[in-house]
């Protein structure tokens, strides 16, 4: 198990899914959380979840598109906890539509929440963790970024994910001074509830089945898949390792397996 006893770790998208997840190993390994998203009802059934007794979670509600959310995030983690040694910077959004089809807003959506949502958190979180003499950032990037998916078109988020993926190699290099560490997970298919945003429940229920093949490894992946990626990036394991982008696919990368 991975120790994080008086760490504060900042969770961005950790009202569900692979940042909930997060957090709530993050609360269990002894750290101390803030979760943010766009959604007060569901941050707070979270925070609820993860540390009934609240004492270890807080959560601040605003879009990561806006630098300003970023900024208040900080600011939080260092009111209530005193500082920021973690980011979990996974807030995204993910909608399939055909290319020729996507318009202006729906192209700015992709890149500003994605992107520039993680550009700017990133920015805020390492002047927070210079003050502490370091810190461990992990974000999630995606599959679609490594490789073009027929199946789920998705040109505008897999450009804003490149991006992020380049960020971390050239974040790795100038943050390596101040022992500010940056790595990327690239995952392919999790059944987390980004899936609702863009299908009814009935939907989901019948699409998803449908990727497991899609993976080597015959299954799609889960929450708690991801959050063992992260949580290991961001630990004192990982201490050697900075600027890299890991795929936790289920073995897509690995190659065309039918």
């Amino acid at each position: 198990m991975n120790s994080f006893s008086s760490k504060v770790a900042i969770v961005t998208g950790g009202g569900s899914g692979i940042g909930k997840e997060v957090a709530d190993r993050l609360v269990k390994a002894g750290a101390s959380v803030v979760i943010g998203g766009r959604d007060e009802a569901k941050l707070k059934r979270a925070a609820a979840d993860i540390d009934s007794a609240g004492a270890k979670v807080r959560y601040y509600v605003g879009d990561i598109a806006q630098p300003a959310t970023a900024t208040a995030l900080v600011a939080l983690a260092t009111e209530a906890f005193g500082g920021v040694d973690i980011l979990v910077n996974n807030a995204g959004v993910f909608r399939p539509k055909a290319f020729l089809d996507v318009n202006e807003s729906e192209y700015d959506w992709f890149l500003d929440t994605i992107l520039k949502g993680k550009f700017f958190m990133v920015q805020a979180a390492a002047k927070a963790m210079q003050q502490r003499g370091g810190g461990a950032i992990v974000q999630t990037g995606s599959l679609w970024a490594l490789q073009a998916i027929g199946a789920t078109p998705s040109a505008a988020y897999s450009a804003a994910n490149a991006g992020v993926h380049a960020l971390t190699r050239n974040l790795a290099i100038e943050l390596a001074a101040s022992n500010i560490r940056i790595n990327t997970v690239a995952q392919a298919v999790v059944e987390t509830p980004v899936y609702n945003t863009f299908m009814t429940a009935e939907q989901v229920k019948e699409t998803l089945p449908t990727f497991n093949a899609f993976h080597p490894l015959g299954r799609n992946g889960q929450p708690a898949d991801v959050a063992e990626a992260i949580l290991f990036l961001a630990s004192a394991r990982a201490s050697w390792i900075t600027g890299t982008v890991l795929p936790v696919d289920g073995g897509v990368m690995a190659g065309r397996h039918a």
